[in-house]
């Protein structure tokens, strides 16, 4: 049997942070916790799948009187709309869905090509329309080297091609060094729903290390929002 570690949950509180930063007593923490998962599914609809907004990540604060959403995105301009229409609707569908007041924040991605949740996307969009499929990922694996990734690895699973029996082509190029907790690994997981069946896209990129400059708008003070151990060697 493979004995597989998640590289998020594998680094959470020591080089990084969560991404739902929050405490609650047990009685209202099962609610809660619901309430987080909503929220994601609804961002994820209403921007990536009707809009294309290209959102990685969406983080989640509360406090007693507020519940602040963090959107990090590569096209910002989507997300906020003209003259901040799309964030206020989006700010009344998630109070309508929450009951809480909202504050919606948006973090533009500067480098796409290194966010592993943008590369799955890309690839997963690109295999439906029945793209060569090695193709794509031999250029995105490049993309990504050019663009300043230590190392990336690409793994596709599925019936490839619209082949009578699924496969696995996996891709690699750098260093992917997944046990070190110092590494900055960025890992996703993203299907292609294509006429011959779901393709699974998973994408680990690595960055380099963490130092104590890696910090960035998405860190707060907020419980959990902080990672302990950063910059330690």
């Amino acid at each position: 049997m493979g004995q597989k570690v998640h590289p998020f949950g594998f680094r959470v509180g020591i080089t990084e942070a969560h991404r739902s930063r929050w405490f609650a007593p047990k009685a209202l923490f099962g609610g809660l916790l619901i309430e987080d998962y909503k929220i994601r599914k609804y961002v994820d609809k209403q921007l990536n799948r009707l809009m294309s907004a290209a959102v990685s990540d969406v983080l989640i604060e509360r406090t007693r009187d507020e519940l602040t959403v963090i959107i990090k995105t590569a096209r910002p301009g989507a997300v906020v709309g003209q003259r901040g229409a799309g964030i206020e609707s989006l700010t009344k569908d998630i109070q309508t869905l929450t009951g809480r007041k909202v504050v919606i924040r948006v973090v533009e991605i500067k480098n796409a090509d290194l966010d592993a949740k943008l590369i799955a996307e890309s690839i997963a969009e690109q295999l439906k329309k029945r793209a060569n499929f090695r193709r794509i990922l031999k250029m995105r694996a490049e993309s990504s080297m050019q663009n300043g990734a230590k190392g990336i690895r690409i793994l596709l699973a599925g019936r490839l091609g619209g082949a009578e029996m699924s496969r696995t082509l996996d891709t690699r190029l750098g260093s992917i060094p997944l046990s070190t907790i110092q590494a900055n690994v960025d890992y996703a997981l993203a299907q292609s729903f294509t006429s011959t069946g779901s393709i699974g896209v998973k994408v680990w990129v690595f960055k380099g290390l963490y130092t104590e400059h890696d910090e960035d708008q998405t860190h707060s003070s907020a419980a959990g929002g902080r990672a302990r151990a950063r910059g330690r060697r």
